[in-house]
């Protein structure tokens, strides 16, 4: 089992930044990517951003250019640097894991999530 908790929302004004984190613990192994995901009210969850073993980034297009997916493979931690923030960007954040247990099946986890408002 891993765990993942997340940290770093909070309330910003629009044009401000908020760096998210991201810390995994637990039975970790195989990472192959680690992700954010946010979700509004009312709507489904969307991937933000995700990293991959090997580096490789994605970016949603709504966030490209003013968000930056980062990792610190030493410590099992994920972040995300949110600049110029809009109020849609509002939304609930989740970090989300995948790692590979053995030949192609793989494990998902979410964390719990945090809570990231931008005002007008």
């Amino acid at each position: 089992q891993v765990h993942l908790v997340e940290s770093g929302g909070g309330l910003v004004q629009a044009g401000g930044s908020l760096r998210l984190s991201c810390a995994a613990s637990g039975s970790i192994f195989s990472i192959k990517a680690m992700e954010w995901y946010r979700q509004a009210l009312g709507n489904e969850r969307e991937l933000v951003a995700g990293i991959r073993s090997t580096g490789t980034t994605n970016y949603a297009d709504s966030v490209k250019g003013r968000f930056t997916i980062s990792r610190d493979n030493t410590k099992n931690m994920v972040y995300l640097q949110m600049n110029s923030l809009k109020p849609e960007d509002t939304a609930v954040y989740y970090c989300h894991l995948v790692q590979g247990v053995v030949g192609s099946i793989t494990q998902e986890f979410w964390g719990q999530g945090t809570q990231v408002t931008v005002s007008s």
